[in-house]
């Protein structure tokens, strides 16, 4: 009879993914019951003796619960692009191997981007809510146009990280007459126009160029924020930053919620430092009410973190996963897996 391996699935996969798990007699699946965040204990109380644990972006993978699983823990796979909630250092110093599912979401995330700026710039929020009882008025609900128009062709689009994610969603900017793509990075990785000049090529724009916060911050018409998570970039968008926009200028964040300093930018939306906010990300979540700042907060359009909710995008995601934690668990090639240094 085959070694069996103990693997904890913190979440149903779906009738899709599930297959792919419990195809494997050699595999004894361990799977959360609810339709709901794993528990903890829950979680620590089926750790030991896994060979492999399947996570979402809500279960933190650390020292206490790599302890738990003990020394036949192999692989820890993640239903998620951003890895944050595991500790990286901690998982290279037992050897175990760390799958993710990059790649997958980028048209998804892309695309609510786009949503979130098109919502925010025509106040989609406060003009649902309103409607049908409004008095019409020429200019009432009037907010800026994303697409440049002829009294006003240039368009500038500023990204915090310009991965592919940001990349993906400049490409769908071009058909709106975006001309102008400013972006700010790593400041450890050096600046390479040369590459900026092929981009720019690429997606058909005027100039594609790496600027500092304060530059992107005052030229752009719409800011993405979509950088990795971390202490690195906690609060990048802060009062300083938000004090520098246009007055027509929108924001969106559909990476990490704590990117954005939440209290920050409320105060900037009342008090009118910028036009408009649209957010898939809020710091926090999923512990956000209908008292938040943001969600009070005029123009401002909070999402429950939709960004890759579409069903091709979740069973891609799912699928990559899963994947990852039998390549894992077997010893085998994973699709997606981090590279991390001991």
């Amino acid at each position: 009879m085959p070694q069996r391996h103990k693997i904890v699935v913190c979440r149903d996969l779906g009738p899709d993914v599930m297959p792919l798990l419990t195809k494997y007699p050699e595999l004894e699946i361990v799977l959360w019951p609810e339709n709901s965040a794993c528990d903890r204990k829950w979680l620590l109380d089926n750790a030991p003796g896994a060979s492999g644990i399947l996570v979402m972006l809500s279960e933190k993978v650390n020292a206490e619960l790599l302890d738990t699983a003990g020394p036949s823990l192999r692989v820890v796979s993640t239903m998620s692009v951003g890895y944050e909630h595991a500790d990286t250092a901690e998982l290279a110093k037992r050897g175990v191997r760390f799958g993710y599912t990059p790649d997958v979401l980028t048209d998804a995330v892309a695309d609510l981007s786009i949503m979130l700026a098109l919502m925010a710039g025509r106040n989609a929020k406060e003009t649902a809510l309103i409607w049908p009882n409004f008095v019409w008025s020429p200019f009432a609900f009037c907010g800026p146009q994303l697409s440049a128009t002829s009294t006003s062709p240039k368009r500038t689009a500023g990204f915090i990280g310009f991965g592919r994610i940001a990349q993906a969603t400049l490409a769908r900017l071009v058909p709106f007459g975006f001309t102008h793509c400013l972006y700010s990075a790593n400041p450890s990785t050096p600046p390479n126009p040369s590459a900026d000049a092929q981009v720019a090529a690429k997606y058909g724009v005027k100039e594609v160029k790496r600027v500092d916060l304060n530059e992107l911050a005052r030229e752009s018409d719409v800011v993405f924020v979509l950088a990795p998570g971390g202490p690195k970039t906690y609060h990048i968008v802060n009062e300083d930053f938000l004090k520098q926009m246009k007055k027509t200028a929108v924001l969106v964040n559909t990476s990490r919620g704590t990117l954005v300093d939440s209290d920050a930018l409320a105060k900037a939306l009342h008090e009118g430092w910028l036009y408009g906010a649209g957010i898939d990300v809020v710091e926090g979540e999923p512990q956000v009410d209908q008292n938040h700042p943001l969600v009070t907060a005029p123009r401002c359009i909070v999402l429950p973190h939709i960004g890759s909710a579409t069903t091709e995008t979740r069973i891609g995601m799912a699928t990559l996963a899963a994947e990852n934690l039998i390549g894992g668990v077997f010893g085998k090639n994973m699709p997606a897996e981090l590279q991390m240094s001991r």
